[in-house]
């Protein structure tokens, strides 16, 4: 007995050391991007988007799986091993794409924070240079442990948004049904709105960003199997959030007639008439989740364009050591924060723009993450199963299927 409760407790140790990658990439996803993608799902289509949240659960698992194993089996990041196996022009070409996919989603987060503190009547003026100050110094003036403890504490602020579906008293019942009975409605704007669910919720920089997470850490085959829990317990609650922010907008905007929203703050701003505390718990999340998720992107975008083209990376290096790394983490910011700042920039059709790019370019990578995995002289004996390519590749297909149905239906 004395034997079991230790190796247990060494487990729970173990894995607690490990928490990291995997729970801050899938909790970075519910970003100001992904906030007003669910909030517009809610408030445009009720309940009936939340049967998607169940296969894209499993998709975001097996995918952020993928490249974690990657990660600690090869010691090299996803942007470094396309690099090596299919050539600078294929990487250049990806790099390029993903860096102004990210760029729309960096401005989306900038955006997330000056809505949410416009509701307090903070002047985006102030708010976004601050919040740019802020996100820059973490990362300029720490380590990856440093960083780390601050993303994983951020990370409990998401908690805000089970609290506010709570105090909107939704409709509990047509809630649980819509989960497990898919709905198709033959409309350009729903397919739109379900390709960036997905974009969203499994987009294509958290594929680069948690692999380089896992290679800068540390970890490798032999403490593998606790970050793989770590992996799979982050895509949970990731989709947990997702539900209680798409329930939320149901109650409190479609239940009272459906209406697409401009921002996030609508969202939070619809809250107000059903209590003080929800608006302030779904205005706070959003500001919250908006810093968040600005500091990680740019981290992301960065971290991938030189490992993909060969500069040093790693927030673990000195700016002397990195300086590519960190000069394209600090323009990242400036572009993205001063963005927001030009009137007149339609910055919700950006948002949403962004997150249909997401699924557009996710069979992409997920095309070159199958490949590389089932490398036998790249993983070894940690290839992929069979169900897990069979899980992989339905999600390739439904994308561009999805993908297809987008343009034909807007056509």
């Amino acid at each position: 007995m004395n034997a079991l409760l230790k190796g247990t407790r060494r487990h729970i140790v173990f894995f607690f050391a490990l928490l990291g990658p995997g729970f801050i990439t899938a909790m970075v996803d519910n970003d100001a991007g992904g906030i007003f993608t669910y909030s517009e799902a809610g408030a445009l289509w009720g309940y009936n988007l939340l049967w998607t949240l169940i296969p894209i659960t499993l998709a975001l698992i097996v995918s952020q799986e993928m490249c974690s194993r990657m990660g600690a089996v090869t010691g090299k990041g996803l942007s470094d091993l396309i690099r090596e196996e299919f050539g600078l022009r294929t990487t250049f070409i990806i790099m390029v794409v993903l860096l102004f996919v990210n760029l729309a989603n960096i401005t989306a987060n900038f955006a997330g924070i000056a809505g949410s503190l416009e509701l307090f009547h903070v002047s985006r003026y102030i708010s976004v240079p601050i919040g740019a100050a802020l996100v820059w110094l973490l990362v300029v003036n720490g380590t990856y442990n440093s960083v780390e403890k601050v993303f994983l504490v951020a990370s409990t602020f998401y908690l805000a948004y089970v609290v506010s579906a709570l105090a909107v008293r939704p409709d509990w019942t047509r809630a649980l049904r819509a989960t497990v009975e898919p709905v198709i409605i033959p409309d350009a704007a729903f397919f739109a709105l379900l390709v960036g669910l997905v974009g969203t919720s499994v987009a294509p920089w958290m594929q680069f960003y948690l692999q380089a997470a896992v290679v800068e850490k540390g970890i490798d085959a032999k403490n593998y199997r606790d970050t793989r829990i770590e992996v799979i317990l982050g895509c949970v609650v990731m989709s947990v959030i997702a539900f209680f922010i798409i329930v939320a907008s149901a109650g409190a905007i479609y239940d009272k007639g459906p209406r697409s929203i401009t921002d996030a703050a609508e969202a939070a701003e619809a809250l107000r008439p059903l209590g003080e505390f929800a608006y302030i718990l779904f205005a706070g999340g959003l500001m919250s989740a908006s810093l968040f998720a600005a500091s990680i992107l740019p981290l992301s975008t960065a971290y991938t364009v030189c490992e993909g083209l060969g500069f040093e990376s790693g927030v673990n290096r000195r700016f002397d050591e990195a300086p590519t790394f960190y000069w394209m983490y600090t323009l990242l910011i400036v572009i993205g924060g001063g963005l927001v700042l030009i009137p007149g920039l339609p910055l919700v059709r950006m948002i949403l723009f962004s997150q249909v790019l997401n699924g557009i370019l996710l069979p992409v990578i997920l095309v070159f993450t199958l490949l590389l995995v089932n490398r036998k002289d790249l993983m070894h004996e940690w290839t992929n199963s069979r169900l897990y390519n069979a899980i992989a590749g339905v999600t390739v297909v439904v994308m561009i299927a999805l993908s297809l149905m987008l343009a034909w239906f807007s056509i």
